[in-house]
């Protein structure tokens, strides 16, 4: 029998690479089974090449509005294929930096399928036909998500797509209906509509990027209108067919129905845990509700057999990269019986790339009421905020939600300029446990964007300065 490894890790993903590099940083001899490119979805295609794509749009969007400050561009066009390739060229620059970081740590990397043949001990059937086994003493399960569908909507990728679909289409399309208004849907809402299509979002609940505090989706809506980007909330698609070149959409609205077309339908209705074809029975890892089922420690119903990111059960309702990079670090620290701590799930920061842009952590303002919390909030709108108005970028605002007894942190909510950025402040904050009084006292440079927080820290406590 082979000699054992002390940890064999199915999936290359955010979470799997970054697991195992922290387990060879630990001194853990590591396998690392891919099916196909280490980086996984996300670097191939999710997040990096969505983010690439999205900066020309950007770029496209800022250009619109040179002649206000005093740039002349003349008219602004899109080389489709040209984003086309930069994209390429982000993603393809990344994954050899992760295939170096492989290299580097000697992780033995196995390009093929994985499953368990018992506990313990994983078949790969590798990409050149032939067949291996790796014995674990430790196993992590790292397979991520793929995205779903919605009955009677079958995606072909050629009119009807997914995520993967709509970032290798070779043209601009003329109109795109995209169903579904999570940070997915509305991505691709902004990028497309900068790009030059018609957009329709079609949002079964009442507010855009529905799992956000309710006043971000509603600014996020308006926001979309005054660009030109047709919202309908409260609305599910009921069937979708290719018809030549058109997709035929039949949307619902309560008991209400009507017809929409567009070129492209995009479903972004979510995403569900890829457990198929690992025999998870033969190593008696346990599913609940299709997602492997873990403990507080990510440790499966199978001794020595863990599992992180978007394939388990929700330890909280949001499948992302870095929540599966951190899982990672924290299983295999405990796994070395190094000291670990486990994800704070509380200030996981949720970044959505739209224009403009969403950044959250923590409780809404609903929720926090819905504990039963005596709820403070403080709000600073960019509209006050000098950077802001230097930059023409005025859209959107700070909001923080405290427990108003104490000043804790319960929730930071912003929409505009830069904000996936600003939330790590926010986020830190939240790790070192400082309520709005220190988040209020900290001097933060001027002008700048970040001073918004600052301000709606000052704002919870009563003591806003610039409103």
């Amino acid at each position: 029998m082979p000699e054992p490894y002390d940890l064999v890790i199915i999936g290359g993903g955010p979470g799997g690479y970054v697991g195992a590099i922290r387990a060879a940083q630990l001194g853990l001899r590591t396998a690392l089974v891919e099916r196909d490119k280490v980086g996984g979805t996300c670097l191939h295609w999710g997040c990096i090449p969505t983010k690439a794509m999205l900066h020309s749009a950007e770029l496209v969007e800022q250009l619109k509005d040179a002649a206000d400050l005093g740039v002349s561009v003349g008219q602004v066009a899109v080389d489709f294929a040209a984003v086309q390739k930069r994209k390429a060229r982000v993603v393809e620059t990344l994954y050899k930096g992760t295939q170096f970081l492989m290299r580097k740590h000697k992780i033995d990397v196995f390009t093929g399928e994985g499953r368990f043949l018992s506990r313990g001990k994983v078949g790969v059937a590798l990409a050149d036909g032939s067949e291996t086994e790796l014995l674990g003493r430790h196993v992590v399960i790292a397979t991520g998500s793929a995205p779903r569908s919605i009955p009677g909507i079958i995606i072909d990728n050629q009119r009807i797509l997914d995520s993967t679909g709509a970032l290798a289409l070779t043209k601009v399309p003329k109109s795109i209906a995209i169903l579904g208004a999570g940070p997915v849907g509305v991505e691709f809402a902004s990028l497309y509509r900068a790009f030059g299509s018609d957009v329709t979002l079609i949002e079964l609940l009442p507010t855009l990027v529905p799992l956000e505090d309710e006043e971000i989706g509603q600014a996020l809506e308006r926001s979309f209108a005054r660009r030109g980007i047709k919202s309908a909330t409260n609305a599910t698609a009921k069937s979708a067919r290719p018809a030549g070149d058109q997709v035929k959409i039949t949307l619902a609205r309560g008991t209400e129905t009507q017809a929409l077309e567009a070129e492209y339908l995009l479903v972004a209705i979510g995403r569900s845990p890829v457990t198929t074809g690992l025999a998870l029975d033969e190593a008696g890892v346990a599913l609940e509700k299709g997602a492997i089922k873990v403990d507080e420690h990510l440790q499966t119903t199978a001794e020595n057999t863990y599992a992180i990111g978007d394939v388990i059960t929700g330890q909280q309702p949001y499948r992302l990269a870095h929540v599966a990079s951190d899982e990672a670090i924290a299983v295999v620290e405990r796994i070395a019986g190094a000291e670990t701590h486990p994800v704070n799930y509380d200030a996981v920061p949720r970044p959505t790339y739209s224009f403009p842009q969403v950044a959250t952590m923590g409780m809404s303002e609903k929720q926090a009421k819905e504990q039963g919390l005596d709820v403070k909030v403080g709000r600073f709108s960019f509209q006050a905020n000098s950077k802001a108005v230097i930059q023409g970028e005025r859209e959107g605002f700070v909001k923080i939600v405290t427990d108003a007894k104490i000043g804790e942190i319960l929730g930071i909510h912003m929409i505009g300029p830069s904000v996936t950025e600003l939330l790590a402040e926010g986020v830190a904050a939240k790790y070192l446990e400082a309520t709005v009084a220190e988040l209020g006292a900290a001097v933060h440079s001027h002008p700048t964007l970040s001073e918004a927080v600052k301000e709606a820290a000052l704002d919870a406590m009563g003591r806003v300065i610039h409103t």
